[in-house]
């Protein structure tokens, strides 16, 4: 059997009134508590060390990504070139196609963004629950059948 994480004295429950058992019991409820926050703290702590070594990684990709499309928009521009645009034209088409390849993602972000609902249900959840706390009559047991339907 496990043992408790506690040690007390083995006074004899029948022994003890109804007031220090209570005592008792949320001495022992406080200290859960406090042993359950110390636990998210360390969780907590490992995830955030595991969200900045990613956060470093995808900047460290984002980066080489930068560098990559730039040597891709050189080869672009001197691909244009060969085919026998002038040099000046060539880095211009170059610089056109990022601008309308920038226009397309920023489009398809907006698009993205617009559907966010900003957890308007979650708010308005709380707020007919809290809504239901403050009030003191009988119209409170209606609420939630009116909010299920």
């Amino acid at each position: 059997m496990a043992e408790p994480a506690v040690k007390r004295p083995a006074d004899n429950a029948r022994d003890q009134s109804l007031g220090s058992l209570v005592s008792l019991a949320v001495s022992d409820v406080s200290q859960l508590v406090k042993c359950e926050i110390d636990l998210a703290k360390m969780e907590l702590k490992k995830d955030a060390i595991k969200v900045g070594i990613g956060a470093v990684l995808v900047g460290m990709a984002a980066f080489a990504g930068c560098l990559i499309l730039m040597l891709a928009c050189f080869a672009f521009a001197y691909g244009l070139q060969t085919v026998g645009v002038w040099s000046w034209l060539s880095f211009i088409y170059v610089a056109l196609t990022c601008v309308v390849l920038a226009g397309i993602a920023v489009f398809i972000a907006y698009r993205k963004f617009r559907k966010l609902s900003g957890l308007r249900k979650t708010r308005q959840t709380v707020q007919d629950d809290l809504s239901l706390l403050k009030r003191d009559d009988g119209a409170a047991a209606a609420a939630p059948a009116a909010r299920a339907s």
